[in-house]
């Protein structure tokens, strides 16, 4: 298989090295817009910004040139930009005439235009608007960078409703440590990878203020009842929240050390302000600018989200960290349900 990553960040290097170790010899080129930083990469056979110490194998190539031209002749696309980026990356390639099932990495919904009266889109309703004629889905899961190019096991799920694209991310990536489930509910594998990264930064917020495990357990619970509201809400499958986009990558992502938007939640809690801590990353904390389009996006289907509003505020400077504490234990009492 003829594989082309778009985009040299963290991730989309993780997912490019562990294609290229496929037992069934996949020739993979990983696509980035800079080309300084390609020539640094093929000199050096790694990612020295994003992703260092994890030496690229044999069969990955690196390119900068016009990406209408690199994605000729691929049996896979794979775009690994931010969601700031989808929409252009993804006219380029209807531009293109691309016929290879097309992929995105991203999680979150599209930012709104200052002053538009418009929702925040998924993913697949972006494709749908730019590029309607693409077979394309979303790889999801959870994930961190470092352990998928380290080789160690995660899994991840392929969700479109195309079959041909479901099946072609098997076969470009379930292999060794990297196993890969296929599932029709895209709607529910991007409402949950959206949300997750607002409760992670609400985590970080938790644990930085030493709330305790109790506190911890008691919001991702709820944390998952929002998600899975506002995914059925929009179309999604309850038991999709059950699996690797919801419960799993809300787990990892609000509680493990390598998360970007949890360690959002930790400095905020330290008394940093909200551009010192984003500053501070060196790299994107996707639930940062996805809160407020989540949130709008729930309103505008009725539903109520406690804990995401309440992250939004406190990322507007609204709200201090201890009164989003109260904000949310002060709630009237109410019988549990989703």
């Amino acid at each position: 298989m003829n594989l082309i990553v778009i985009g040299a960040g963290a991730w989309g290097t993780a997912l490019a090295i562990a294609a290229a170790r496929h037992a069934a010899g996949h020739q993979v080129s990983l696509w980035a817009r800079n080309a300084q930083q390609v020539q640094e990469m093929q000199a050096a056979r790694n990612n020295a910004r994003y992703l260092p110490h994890m030496p690229f194998p044999e069969r990955l190539q690196v390119s900068a040139a016009p990406l209408a031209e690199a994605v000729q002749g691929m049996d896979l696309i794979i775009v690994a930009t931010p969601m700031s980026a989808l929409r252009s990356t993804l006219q380029t390639l209807a531009e293109a005439q691309v016929s290879a099932p097309v992929a995105w990495l991203c999680k979150g919904f599209e930012a709104v235009a200052a002053g538009s009266s418009g929702v925040g889109l998924m993913p697949h309703e972006v494709c749908a608007q730019v590029a309607p004629g693409l077979l394309a889905g979303a790889l999801s899961g959870p994930s961190f960078a470092q352990e998928v190019a380290r080789a160690q096991p995660t899994c991840l799920v392929a969700a479109s409703a195309h079959a041909v694209v479901r099946q072609a991310l098997l076969d470009g990536f379930h292999h060794g440590a990297l196993r890969v489930y296929a599932n029709e509910d895209i709607v529910g594998v991007e409402v949950g990878g959206a949300v997750k990264n607002v409760m992670a930064i609400a985590a970080g917020l938790c644990d930085g203020l030493e709330l305790g495990l109790n506190a911890r357990a008691a919001l991702l619970t709820r944390g998952l009842a929002e998600m899975t509201r506002l995914g059925v809400a929009l179309g999604a499958k309850a038991e999709t929240f059950m699996g690797l986009s919801g419960l799993g990558d809300l787990m990892l992502t609000a509680t493990g050390d390598l998360s970007r938007n949890r360690k959002v939640g930790l400095l905020l809690a330290q008394g940093m302000t909200l551009a010192q801590a984003v500053d501070s990353l060196g790299h994107v904390a996707e639930g940062v600018y996805s809160a407020r389009t989540v949130v709008q996006r729930a309103q505008a289907v009725g539903v109520e989200m406690p804990i995401a509003a309440t992250v939004v505020d406190l990322l507007d400077g609204k709200l201090t960290p201890q009164d989003a504490v109260q904000r949310l234990m002060g709630r009237d009492p109410k019988n549990e349900k989703l």
